[in-house]
């Protein structure tokens, strides 16, 4: 039986790791989900850091192992 997938925050992360943890559970590139990350934070007065933050504390660390 498959084990279901986990969103968690990854090691590999530039600040947090919330988005390079995004990118790992969909299988995108990282680089694209950051830029897109920035486009929105730009593009919505900068609301997009207070969602940042959010799941910073949200979504759990990447297990060891």
């Amino acid at each position: 039986m498959e084990e279901s997938k986990r969103l968690y925050r990854s090691k590999n992360g530039m600040i947090a790791g919330v988005c390079a943890g995004i990118a790992d559970y969909f299988g995108w590139d990282p680089t694209f989900v950051r830029i897109g990350y920035i486009l929105l934070s730009i593009f919505t007065v900068f609301s997009g850091v207070i969602a940042y933050l959010i799941l910073w504390m949200v979504i759990p660390k990447q297990p060891i192992g």
